[in-house]
């Protein structure tokens, strides 16, 4: 077969690119490391040339290849950039000298296929501590060669381990670099035992709580009645099985005489809001009133018009209370609640103030708890103990964590993605105006929207003023939360109603905004956003409700050097990009972010101290301590 030519500025369907490949005996990979490999994210297509010495980066726009750049596969910077690449076909010959040249240049070979572990990763083994993974390597022992793990300790001592020892990949936060330990000294013991005091306080909290609610008498909310099988009939999309089993676990709970305390996580878009308000509905039409607490005004202001349309076709009534409301309404408001003829209200924090009484109080929803300070906190707490409270979270709870709460907490997870529901097509860029324009000419085509995050207030109306000039036929509009409430509130109801086709707004936009009409959204300097908050910006598109491909863009400076953090944050968003890769993610920095929501963030250190597993193996085991010696003690 003859080699194969690809140039800057040629027009190729990524499809027939990957035929070519498959021709040319490449394989398909999660991410390249080797000659002969290629993978694909969204507008970038890296392949490993068989006569190259680094790997390929293919960027393109749609489907005309605009940039190519050779690129280190272990920090993902770039060499060189490329008019041409010239593609051979992977012959015997060269299959021969790959595998001579690993053998030969190697000094330890990757284990990627056995544990998901590359060189370089930290590592947690129980008894010897904190480590890093450099490879494998055959070592001869008393005659026979056998393959072992090189792990790497503090002073540079390496700690040759056998395949069958037990081996955590270290989990510890974005940014965070754990200590190497060190070896034959009590440092791992010290740390191991402050974590496990640690984790005894938490263990017993948890239990204590759970025990309170257990025998204080709260509300048992009658069965459905015909109803609320009127109101979900209405739901415009098809449930999915997590939401069907969440809303069950959510109405059993609530129909117990036990006051409810259940938090409700699932990856972001993944309809944790309907089963909220499946669970509002049924509270209402039980006698009660309901309390939605969310951590902005514009999150306020979204779901009120949610509910507003979902309750359209009942007696139901649904008021607001932030600062988008004048004093007056404010008063009229609290009025309503105390007298009994508001139903449902969403509010921010204000909620919390003491001129906030309710005539009949039975359900508190509580949206990202994490975002609300300290004095809110201790009242939400307080309220657990009196009325049904269901918390949802976008944060991915990984399973080792949920594991470990089995028992100690009423969960709920929803994991499988809605239907119709497509990957984010994703990609990092230079900063370009015409690029930015024909992707947004692209979205308007088609009656969709945009969002245009810059996340800095003072310059707002200089790239306001911009993209403008480069697209005055395009209807802008600019949200940050410094406003004025009536202009805010003008502002979203405009593009609510499709009066805006780009909204250029700060980060005010990413906790729970849902537009389905928006599909795609740039952030601008994104190297400044830590891997949560880019994640839950991309969350904000794609949830339109036919099948229709959304499109994030990262956008960083021309020409600008990143940080190495900066760098794997946004090399991590642009690989993750399936449905439910929070999961995933959340190997890089949500783990932790979800721990610290659920069990407090002075926890956060102690995970860092010691690892994510091993934390939550700790915590299981004092948990199921702590039960046995309340059982043997009552």
């Amino acid at each position: 077969m003859e080699p194969k030519i690809l140039k800057v500025g040629q027009v190729i369907e990524r499809d027939k690119l990957f035929d070519l490949l498959f021709e040319l005996r490449y394989q398909r990979k999660e991410s390249v490391s080797q000659p002969g490999e290629f993978s694909h994210r969204g507008l970038i297509v890296d392949i490993f040339p068989v006569t190259y010495r680094a790997p390929v980066r293919l960027e393109f726009e749609m489907d005309k290849l605009s940039s190519i750049r050779d690129f280190s596969p272990l920090d993902g910077r770039t060499l060189t950039s490329f008019e041409e690449v010239f593609l051979i076909p992977l012959t015997e010959v060269f299959e021969r000298k790959i595998k001579r040249f690993r053998e030969r240049f190697e000094a330890y070979e990757a284990l990627t296929e056995l544990r998901d572990l590359m060189p370089g990763d930290y590592v947690v083994h129980l008894k010897y501590g904190i480590g890093r993974f450099l490879g494998t390597k055959y070592i001869e022992f008393r005659g026979q060669k056998k393959r072992h793990m090189a792990i790497e300790y503090a002073d540079r001592e390496i700690l040759y381990l056998g395949m069958d020892e037990s081996l955590e990949r270290y989990i510890g936060g974005e940014g965070h670099a754990p200590r190497l330990t060190k070896l034959n000294t009590k440092e791992w013991e010290r740390i191991k035992e402050k974590t496990r005091r640690a984790v005894q306080h938490v263990a017993r909290d948890l239990l204590v709580l759970q025990a309170k609610r257990v025998v204080g008498q709260g509300i048992a909310f009658p069965k459905d009645q015909s109803w609320q099988q009127q109101f979900e009939a209405e739901f415009p999309f098809e449930e999915t099985p997590d939401q069907i089993k969440a809303t069950e676990e959510v109405k059993r709970d609530m129909e117990s005489p036990h006051a409810m305390d259940r938090l409700l996580c699932g990856d972001v878009g993944y309809g944790k809001t309907e089963v909220a308000m499946r669970a509002a509905f049924k509270a209402v039409t039980g006698g009660y009133q309901v309390a939605i607490l969310v951590p902005t005004t514009v999150l306020a202001e979204q779901h009120y018009l949610v509910l507003k349309q979902r309750v359209r076709s009942f007696p139901v009534t649904v008021e607001v209370l932030s600062r988008f409301r004048t004093p007056q309404t404010q008063k009229a408001i609290t009025a309503s609640l105390k007298e009994g003829t508001t139903d449902i209200v969403v509010g921010t924090h204000r909620l919390l103030s003491r001129d906030t009484q309710f005539k009949n109080l039975g359900l508190v929803i509580i949206d990202e708890e994490q975002r609300f300070g300290v004095r809110h906190k201790e009242k939400l707490k307080n309220l657990r103990e009196l009325v049904d409270v269901l918390t949802l979270t976008a944060t991915p709870i990984p399973r080792t964590l949920y594991m470990s709460l089995m028992g100690a907490r009423n969960m709920s997870v929803i994991n499988t993605p809605p239907k119709n529901r497509m990957p984010i097509e994703t990609a990092v860029m230079e900063y370009d105006a015409q690029k930015i324009k024909a992707a947004l000419e692209k979205e308007m085509a088609r009656g969709g929207q945009a969002y245009f995050v810059h996340n800095r207030v003072q310059s707002i109306e200089k790239v306001y003023q911009h993209l403008h000039e480069v697209m005055p036929k395009v209807r802008l509009g600019i949200a940050h939360g410094q406003m004025h409430a009536d202009q805010l509130e003008d502002i979203m109801r405009d593009f609510l109603d499709k009066k805006i086709d780009c909204l250029i707004s700060t980060n005010i936009i990413e906790s729970g905004i849902d537009i389905p009409n928006v599909n795609t959204i740039f952030i601008n300097r994104a190297d400044q956003f830590g891997l949560a908050d880019l994640y839950q910006l991309r969350g904000r598109v794609g949830r339109f409700q036919e099948k229709r491909q959304a499109y994030a863009y990262f956008i960083v400076p021309k020409n600008w050097v990143l940080t190495i953090e900066a760098e794997k944050r946004l090399a991590a968003i642009e690989r993750f990009t399936e449905l439910g890769s929070g999961f995933k993610i959340a190997l890089e920095d949500l783990e932790i972010r979800g721990a610290g929501n659920l069990l407090g963030h002075e926890q956060s250190g102690f995970i860092q101290a010691v690892g994510f597993d091993l934390y939550c193996r700790m915590l299981r085991q004092s948990i199921d301590e702590t039960k046995t010696n309340e059982t043997a003690g009552s």
